[in-house]
């Protein structure tokens, strides 16, 4: 992409752009790239400032790590979707580290952290905007602990299979019982169960496929 290119997809996504000088936008525009990231592929690997990402297509999913490997999803990106805290250098209040993987091929504009960060101090607007886009992803967070913390494992699956059919606008999931788990922060073998017990309910039916909704009614039900 050039520069002409840049600046117009941010004119559509970013509502401070035109309180911005010329020199300003220009100056993000000529610090900007284009990277399209396998399936599979590390987005950004913990503390370092990888840069603001913005999601054209496809779909990322941020999450955090412990010691031991275990991982816990704290949000997924679509098209459309912007990621702040791949860029540690912009937000100086967190101080955690958090990892972004493409859950599929994915385009995306990334804006270099240091620039965004000098820009934003310089324009109100602009700052304003990347905290209350990190203050609406950090109630994101929230809920994904309140679900870990407080609901059942039987609540949690089912939230996530009527959320997750709700967003494909399909009765099929088409995730493995190890992906369902790792959105879920939970381990496959209690997926795996779980769904077992659900397609003995005839609430679900489970195949190489994933996971197909027989009972939408139900399920939702279980999930309130």
């Amino acid at each position: 992409m050039d520069q002409a290119e840049f600046e117009a997809v941010y004119r559509e996504i970013f509502p401070f752009w035109k309180e911005l000088s010329q020199a300003d936008r220009d100056h993000i525009c000529r610090n900007s790239h284009k990277v399209v990231y396998a399936a599979g592929r590390n987005v950004h690997d913990g503390g370092e400032c990888s840069g603001v990402v913005l999601v054209r297509s496809g779909s990322l999913r941020l999450f955090i790590m412990s010691e031991e490997g275990k991982e816990i999803t704290l949000y997924r990106l679509h098209g459309g979707d912007m990621c702040m805290l791949s860029a540690s250098c912009v937000l100086d209040a967190v101080t955690f580290d958090v990892f972004l993987d493409a859950e599929e091929e994915s385009e995306c504009c990334v804006i270099a952290g240091p620039v965004f960060a000098a820009v934003s101090e310089r324009n109100p607007g602009m700052k304003i905007f990347a905290l209350e886009t990190a203050v609406s992803r950090f109630s994101d967070v929230m809920w994904v602990m309140q679900q870990i913390l407080f609901l059942s494992i039987d609540k949690r699956l089912a939230i996530f299979l009527s959320d997750e059919s709700a967003r494909t606008g399909s009765d099929t999931i088409a995730l493995t019982h190890g992906q369902i788990a790792r959105y879920m922060g939970s381990a496959r073998e209690v997926v795996s169960r779980m769904l077992k017990y659900f397609a003995g309910e005839g609430l679900v039916e489970v195949s190489r496929k994933g996971v197909k909704i027989l009972d939408k009614k139900r399920l939702r039900r279980l999930a309130l």
